[in-house]
């Protein structure tokens, strides 16, 4: 048999620190290396919620500034909403104004510039969706119409059958009901 050489303490530990890996602070220095120390950890964690602070201040500056940008286009939408309309409109105005500054009108020209008129606002009201309400020999619609009073009549009762005033419909909205006078059912003689 061979005779195995004795190992030293020598080089049993230094065998040992070979295998353990090596550290400027020794062994106990590993743990230390992969766990940050408390107040780091604080630090870090202070930064991020300081940006996330920040980000959340810009955010709502950013938000604040969109609502009051919303709120004066808004405003201004309901200010201005009608401003293609009235300028429609002026043009009907100048057509009678112009009828009542001729000097020698006769009453067929007055006529035709009245009808002329009407037209150019019948055109704009076409232009702009606003739609007559004419409920003459229709059935009495409370959404649409507004009777006034009822009267004995030979038509079907709850059948307008009289229109004092044309009603209006904005984009099939009632902005004015016609006012109406409805039938109702004679009253039986005995």
């Amino acid at each position: 048999m061979q005779d195995i050489p004795e190992l030293t303490n020598q080089e049993s530990t230094t065998s040992e620190e070979e295998q353990q890996p090596a550290t400027e602070a020794g062994p106990g220095a590993v743990a230390m290396d992969v766990m940050p120390s408390t107040e780091e950890l604080l630090r870090k964690a202070e930064l991020a919620a300081q940006e996330h602070h920040d980000a959340w201040l810009r955010a709502k500056a950013e938000a604040d500034n969109i609502r009051k940008r919303a709120q004066i286009e808004i405003a201004g939408a309901h200010k201005f909403a009608i401003e293609n309309f009235a300028a429609e409109l002026l043009v009907v105005k100048d057509s009678l104004e112009a009828a009542l500054a001729a000097d020698n009108a006769t009453v067929d020209s007055l006529k035709s510039g009245v009808e002329l008129t009407l037209r150019q606002l019948k055109s704009v009201f076409d232009k702009f969706n606003l739609a007559e309400i004419d409920p003459a020999g229709e059935k009495f619609d409370p959404h649409r119409h507004q009777a006034i009073s009822t009267v004995d009549s030979d038509a079907e009762p709850n059948t307008v059958v009289q229109v004092l005033q044309k009603g209006y419909l904005l984009h099939e909205r009632v902005i004015r009901p016609a006012l109406v006078m409805v039938a109702k059912k004679k009253a039986v003689e005995n």
